[in-house]
This record gives C-alpha cells, sequence and structure tokens, in this order.
C-alpha cells in the first residue's frame, strides 16, 4: 500500500553509531503505517546484514535492501528511491537521527503546499549550518527567492515522482561533491520548495572515531574536477546576470576561496597548496567572472585578487590576518520581562592581534580603507584596501544555542552601526544591539528544551564572520540583575549564570547543571507586612508563571527537636516569586527556628531564609524575624493589584453566567465596562 514517505538509509558497517539511527525512527509520532524504512545494506561486512534483517521482522515497516559493496552512498540511495513506496523520499545517514515528531511535520507541509521539496531544520556537534536558511518557515519558495544553495546536504524530504520525472539521481561510485550536484539538480526544477523551521528534524552526530562522512582530506584534481560539474549545473539553468553571479558566488566563497582560508589553508605544506591552487584557478578563470568578484566582501574579495594573480604567499599573508581578528561582545544590560524574554544590550566589534587592538579604518576622499598600520605586510607598499562598500554589511546577530544537542536558534535582535572616531584620528565601526532571548514558546518555535544555552553574538563584516560569546565584558551592574527566574507552565527555572573560567552567559533551563538554591544564595528574601506571613523571594517570575509546590523547612534551635517540613506554595506576584509561610506549625516548641526552603527537590540542599521568633502554639512570627521588609510603595501596589484581582474574580463568578447570555456586542461592552473599573496593573521588568 502507499505510504506517506520513505526513508532511506545507505548502511555500510555502522556498529554502534546506527543505535541513534533505529531509536529516532521506531519513536516517530507518525504511525507506522505511514511511513516505510529502507536500509539499503551496501555489502556489510560485520553483523549489520542480520542485524538488519531482525530489526526488519520486529518492525513490518522496515525493510532491507542488500547489494554488493559499491563503495559509496549514491548507488544505495538511488536504489532506495526506485524502491519507495512512500509520496515523499526522506534521505537520512546511518549515524544521525532524527527528531521524534519530524516526520509528521514534514509530511503535513508538503503536503499542504504540493511541495517538492520539504527542507527540516538541522542540527550538528560537528558540521556547520546555514542558520539563515533555517531563520523563518517559508511555505512555498524557490532557488530564486531563497537562499536554499547555502543548504547542498541531501538530508531532506523530496516528492517521489519529481525526483523520478525529472531523472534526478546520484551519480554512482567513489566521488566528491556528489550532494551538491544532486541539489542543484533538484532546486532547478522544483516548482515549490519548503522549510520548516520552527522544529529541528535532522541532527548530525560526530562519530568518535573521527569516521563521518567527508571527514577525510580531498583530492584537489578529484575534488575540483567534480565542482565544475556542479558549476555547469548552474551555468546551464541560468542566464548571465546577477541571479547566475550569485550563485557563483556561494561556490567560488565557500568551495573555492574558503578553502584557501584560514584556519586550513595556513596547515598545507606547500605541495599541498601548489596542488589545490593549481585545481582552483582554472575554475576561477572559467566561471568566475567581474561580477562574482565585484560582489564578494573584501577581504574575500583580496584573496580572489590574489588567486587571480597566482600570488600564494598573498593568500598566505591573507590568512594570517584574517586568522587575527576576531569578534567581541560586551553584554550592557540584562533584565527579565513580563512577557519572560531576557532583554539584552550589546556591543560588539572586530578587532585583531594578540591585544585584540581595533581594526582601524582611516578616511580619504569621503573613503575608508583599512588603517595602512593593521594591513602592513600584507599589501604592496603605498596600497590601502578599500572597504567603503563594506560599510552598510557590518551586521550582527544573536543566537541561543543547546551545547549539549547543538540546537541553535536566532533571537530577536536590532544593530545599529556607529563609525566612531579615535583619539589618532582614525575611525572603527561599533555595532550597538538590543534583542531578546528566551526558553519560552515564541512565535516560530515551542519552548526550548531543558539543557544549557549558551549565548552568542555572531558579528558580520569585511566578508567575514566571526563568533563571540557574551558576557566575560560586560557592566558591572548586570551581576545583579542577572537573577535567576521561573518561567511560563508549568513553572521552570531559568538560571542565568555566568561559566567558570571564561565568564560567558549561559541560561539553564529546568535544572540542567545549577540549582535554585544556589542562585539565591546572597539574595535574601523581603518580608512582606501584614497580617499574612510571606516572603518575597528574589526570583523573577513572568505574568504567565504558574505556582509551584515547594517544601518548607522550619529547624527548631534546639537540636533535639526534628526539624518540621511543610509543603507550601511558591507565587508569581508583581515579577517574584511569594513564599507563603504557615502562621502556626502545631506542636512546634516555643524559641528560635530556622526557616529555610526546599527548591530543588528533597535530595537538593535548602535555600536558608532568616531565623525566627516561634511562640506558644507554635505560632512562627516573621513580623520578629531579621528580615528587611518590603518597600513601602511596592507593598501598596501588590495591595492595590490583590483587591482589584479579588474583585475581578468576584465579578466572574457572579457576573460571568449572566454575561456569557448576552449577544457578542453587549459582552464585549461589559468587558470593556469592567477592564475601566478594575485596570491591570503595571507589569515589572527585572
Amino acid at each position: 500500500m502507499p505510504v506517506k514517505v520513505s526513508v532511506v538509509i545507505p548502511v555500510y558497517n555502522p556498529g554502534k553509531y546506527l543505535d541513534p539511527c533505529i531509536d529516532s525512527l521506531v519513536a516517530q509520532t507518525l504511525p507506522a503505517t505511514d511511513f516505510e524504512v529502507l536500509f539499503v545494506d551496501d555489502g556489510s561486512t560485520d553483523d549489520t546484514p542480520a542485524r538488519l534483517d531482525k530489526l526488519a521482522l520486529e518492525h513490518p515497516h522496515f525493510r532491507v535492501i542488500h547489494i554488493p559493496n559499491s563503495g559509496w552512498p549514491g548507488k544505495p540511495r538511488n536504489i532506495g528511491v526506485a524502491e519507495a513506496k512512500g509520496t515523499y523520499v526522506q534521505f537520512l545517514d546511518q549515524d544521525d537521527h532524527l527528531a521524534s515528531d519530524a516526520l509528521r511535520r514534514l509530511c503535513e507541509m508538503g503536503e499542504r503546499n504540493g511541495s517538492d521539496i520539504v527542507i527540516g531544520k538541522v542540527a550538528s556537534n560537528f558540521r556547520g549550518v546555514p542558520h539563515g536558511v533555517f531563520r523563518t518557515n517559508r511555505e512555498k519558495c524557490d532557488l530564486t527567492d531563497a537562499p536554499l544553495y547555502d543548504s547542498l546536504t541531501p538530508h531532506k524530504m523530496f516528492r517521489t515522482e519529481f525526483l523520478r520525472e525529472n531523472g534526478i539521481a546520484y551519480p554512482e561510485g567513489k566521488r566528491r561533491l556528489e550532494d551538491q550536484l544532486y541539489m542543484m539538480q533538484a532546486y532547478f526544477p522544483a516548482k515549490v520548495v519548503s522549510i520548516l523551521g520552527n522544529y529541528t528534524c535532522y541532527y548530525y552526530s560526530k562519530r568518535d572515531d573521527g569516521q563521518n562522512a567527508g571527514s577525510a582530506r580531498i583530492v584537489p584534481s578529484g575534488y575540483y574536477g567534480n565542482l565544475r560539474e556542479v558549476l555547469q549545473v548552474v551555468v546551464d539553468n541560468t542566464e548571465p546576470g546577477e541571479f547566475r553571479d550569485r550563485l557563483l558566488r556561494r561556490f567560488y566563497r565557500v568551495e573555492m576561496l574558503g578553502r584557501l582560508s584560514e584556519p586550513g589553508v595556513l596547515t598545507f605544506d606547500p605541495a599541498y597548496l601548489d596542488e589545490m591552487c593549481d585545481a582552483i584557478r582554472p575554475l576561477a578563470d572559467d566561471f568566475m567572472t567581474d561580477g562574482v568578484h565585484d560582489g564578494l566582501g573584501s577581504l574575500t574579495r583580496l584573496r580572489s585578487t590574489q588567486l587571480r594573480a597566482d600570488d600564494r604567499q598573498g593568500l598566505l599573508r591573507t590568512a594570517r590576518f584574517a586568522a587575527s581578528i576576531k569578534g567581541t561582545a560586551r553584554l550592557e544590560d540584562f533584565g527579565w520581562r513580563p512577557d519572560g524574554t531576557a532583554a539584552l544590550s550589546v556591543t560588539g566589534r572586530l578587532v585583531h592581534g594578540d591585544d585584540r587592538e581595533p581594526l582601524r579604518l582611516v578616511r580619504r576622499d569621503q573613503r575608508y580603507f583599512l588603517h595602512p598600520e593593521v594591513t602592513e605586510g600584507l599589501l604592496p607598499d603605498g596600497e590601502l584596501l578599500d572597504v567603503t562598500d563594506d560599510m552598510d554589511d557590518f551586521k550582527g546577530e544573536l543566537s541561543l544555542r543547546n551545547r549539549e544537542t547543538a540546537v541553535e536558534w536566532p533571537c530577536p535582535v536590532v544593530y545599529t552601526t556607529e563609525v566612531r572616531g579615535l583619539r589618532d584620528g582614525s575611525y572603527e565601526v561599533i555595532l550597538h544591539g538590543t534583542g531578546t532571548v528566551t526558553s519560552e514558546a515564541v512565535k516560530g518555535r515551542g519552548r526550548v528544551s531543558r539543557g544549557l544555552w549558551d549565548i552568542w553574538v555572531p558579528l558580520r563584516g569585511l566578508g567575514l564572520v566571526r563568533k563571540a560569546r557574551l558576557g566575560a565584558d560586560r557592566a558591572a551592574s548586570v551581576d545583579t540583575t542577572c537573577r535567576p527566574a521561573l518561567l511560563g507552565s508549568p513553572a521552570r527555572p531559568v538560571i542565568p549564570y555566568f561559566t567558570d573560567p571564561h565568564g560567558n552567559l549561559t541560561l539553564d533551563v529546568a535544572r540542567r547543571g545549577k540549582k535554585l538554591a544556589g542562585a539565591l544564595t546572597g539574595r535574601p528574601a523581603l518580608r512582606m507586612p501584614g497580617s499574612r506571613p510571606e516572603l518575597r523571594l528574589d526570583l523573577y517570575t513572568g505574568a504567565a508563571s504558574a505556582t509551584s509546590s515547594v517544601e518548607l523547612v522550619v529547624t527548631p534551635a534546639d537540636s533535639t527537636t526534628t526539624p518540621v517540613t511543610i509543603p507550601v506554595t511558591l507565587r508569581p506576584d508583581h515579577g517574584r516569586a511569594h513564599l507563603d509561610v504557615p502562621a502556626r506549625v502545631p506542636g512546634l516548641p516555643s524559641g528560635l527556628a530556622r526557616l529555610s526552603v526546599r527548591l530543588d527537590g528533597a535530595k537538593d540542599p535548602e535555600l536558608p531564609l532568616c531565623e525566627v521568633p516561634v511562640t506558644d502554639g507554635g505560632r512562627i512570627r516573621l513580623d520578629r524575624s531579621d528580615l528587611d521588609d518590603v518597600d513601602a510603595l511596592l507593598v501598596r501596589v501588590l495591595t492595590v493589584n490583590r483587591r482589584r484581582a479579588a474583585a475581578r474574580k468576584a465579578l466572574r463568578a457572579v457576573g460571568g453566567p449572566l454575561v456569557r447570555r448576552l449577544p457578542p456586542a453587549g459582552r464585549k461592552r461589559v468587558r470593556r465596562a469592567a477592564t475601566r473599573l478594575w485596570p491591570a496593573a503595571a507589569f515589572p521588568t527585572n
């Protein structure tokens, strides 16, 4: 029977690295009746054939095809496509795995749009990921209006008949860049490409034996002979002009000049550098026109100039200089907001050298150049590198990256560019950014998973991309405002902290490594005045934060009395967590007692709160503790808010059934009137 998707997996002696792949397929939320798995065993010589046959007996939607060894994944993939019964084909490598909801989401997007190709967001802990491709969902796009050429791996979902009708197949046998050839042959005839950017579907996993596909050193003559075929596909399917130049520029920048750049080229021995240049230069001469060259960033354009002139030592000088350029980011401000986001202010710049000096510019005749002292030894005497056309291309980004899974999410940020004059009459470019990061669900994605989420600031300029961690350089006030938070429903701890020893900012989500008790140490609780005993903790809560159940521990000073543990509630109230303290604890002896709270579970350390007197009948006299009171003005605000909330609750209880009987227009008028009578209180930030 037809199925929605066939997952095609070339397999050769995978050993233990196949386990996550299999587990992820068994765990798919798409019903087993809606997909099939085709393992194409390329003549494995270990126990893989028997293992796969056993797996197919256990799972009726798994099939195994055994073929003589072809030595490369192209033929197994072609056989998988030919045998596929699915409307779509999803390619998966043996040492990678899919997220559990990947197939369902990809199929739904493909069916919704009639897509020829569906691209799911990927993550990798060892290879580069084109994050710009996945910045947003795209229901329908093509090669002309989306940067598809930045995603040239085949681990995507293809409409099976689309591949067959257009004769798209892998070249068979051992070769390089077969994925790029396949993808460019597929992108040109594709009428609808869809991109699922709000869910990480595919995970590339680094093998601990270093044997991931594509990890071997390239043989230049063969590699660039294969690249010629890819470039010819571009030329055959385009007319001269900006679109062709844009596509060719990607291959020039990444596959050609990128391999003559830092850090790789600095490790080449002279003979290998000559091999590389000898293989690359003919392609540059044949395909890379002035239109391609002129659209490069200034340092990449310098490399192109040096390649064209066969200046191989110049390429090495440029690589050494570019290797000295780093990105730096200073955290100017951090503050939680009611919607559960953390607002950041950032200053970013490019620097160079061991001392991280500003990347200085000089201005002459209304144009900007790299300062001659910066480029000393890089260019011929008296020659300057013109960067005027790059001034508008200095840009910054902000991202949240899971340290363990490598899932990365772009974060909203806006940068302004300042060209700042320096004392010596030179200039530097400074980027000033304001943005937000959050662990909570936002448009485009759900809540982030439990884990350690590092904050990164990618900076772009002069044709370079440099990623900087954020936090080691920070304003003095940030340590105070980087308080822990309890966010969302169900409430999860989100603890900002600075790594040791580097001091970089990380968000620990849901106690991956940090605990609330430790994060709140040194942040005293405050006492709420009034008849209701409660404490206000320095733990931020957002407008959508739910209550949490914790345990209050009362330990009498008399060491012979056993501590008393009492279930209590942690409530969000005007931007902080409030802890209800019972007025009486039956059986508690008179005298002094220590209050502490278990925020992280029974086995984790408690957070000490205060010492309180206990009077007759086990009455806890929080009003006589050594704690400071909440500010009087804030107390009045909290009191008014509570009264309004109580009034709204009473009104809903009494008037709700009556209002629901009114016509829509009448319900709207009543709600507007209620809002005027009991307006919502302003919510604090940070």
